[in-house]
């Protein structure tokens, strides 16, 4: 067996093709043994991918963005969602909602496991036409206080992973009207990157992880729903099993799992957002962010 260690930014929902690969021996039966760990805080990957603690970081391509060209050099190997699962949640919004109504409201933008919430949001209002400066972002802190401070009546609107939207509609603080699952359009989520001098050393390994990663997408719809409740309960033991169960749906009925290979189009939109948020000095071009090579089979 060949060893391939992962160091991810979460433990997510939106992470289920690379759990079910590891539940229903994908990887084994590839000789790979995989092992992951979600790192608390999330920039840890970095460490874990400098030290060689780490194969393989699971985290936001906007990472591989913000360091292109510089020394720290990065290559992304394949995607594991093919859209931004994320939702805003809102008290008082018109049935009519759109991004536009957002305009002079206060927005909870949680950051402290990255940008993405407010790059992603801030974007999809300047492709609508709308300007994100007419909104007040409050940023920079994690989910749970978030989430805990909109419940105290702070704000008008939250930006959410898909599963903590259901969860805060699920108590009557306000409703979902917004998914980018609707939406969003293409976006190159989580993907999975490693350091660029080590891409021949493993070419081998990620090749067959790549493979194995498209079997779980692939199978996830035909997959008994017991297997999914197992992972799932040894997961997330104290979340409401309902509303994994309804996230897990409406992500299957996406095309978060649709494919691993990067939609060039949707990577350069993602990457233009950052640029147009000043996360970036230049928007790095698709083919200096990805080796295509373990993507092409699959496209």
């Amino acid at each position: 067996m060949d060893a391939l260690r992962i160091s991810a930014t979460a433990n997510g929902l939106n992470y289920l093709p690379e759990y079910l690969a590891d539940t229903t021996g994908l990887f084994r039966d590839a000789g790979l043994a995989v092992t992951a760990r979600a790192c608390d805080p999330w920039t840890g990957v970095l460490d874990d991918l400098a030290s060689g603690e780490a194969d393989l970081a699971l985290g936001g391509l906007w990472v591989p963005g913000m360091y292109a060209g510089s020394s720290r050099e990065l290559t992304v190997v394949c995607q594991l969602n093919h859209q931004a699962p994320k939702a805003i949640v809102h008290r008082g919004a018109p049935e009519s909602f759109t991004l536009g109504d957002l305009g002079g409201k206060v927005v909870l933008a949680p950051g402290i496991g990255g940008s993405a919430p407010y790059a992603v949001t801030a974007g999809l209002i300047r492709e609508s036409g709308a300007d994100p400066d007419d909104v007040t972002f409050l940023r920079d802190l994690s989910t749970p206080m978030m989430v805990e401070l909109f419940a105290a009546g702070l704000g008008d609107a939250i930006v959410l992973d898909l599963v903590t939207a259901l969860e805060v509609e699920a108590t009557g603080q306000g409703r979902i009207v917004f998914r980018n699952l609707d939406q969003g359009g293409i976006m190159p989520n989580s993907v999975y990157y490693c350091r660029t001098d080590r891409v021949e050393e493993l070419r081998d390994r990620f090749t067959r992880f790549t493979a194995c990663i498209d079997a779980a997408m692939q199978r996830l719809p035909e997959t008994p729903a017991e297997t999914i409740d197992e992972i799932l309960t040894a997961r997330w033991p104290g979340k409401d099993l309902d509303i994994l169960r309804e996230a897990t749906r409406q992500m299957s009925a996406s095309t978060v799992w649709d494919t691993v290979a990067i939609d060039p189009e949707g990577s350069d939109r993602w990457m233009r957002m950052l640029h147009e948020s000043a996360m970036l000095t230049r928007i790095p071009g698709y083919h200096e962010l990805a080796d295509d090579s373990f993507m092409k089979d699959y496209r």
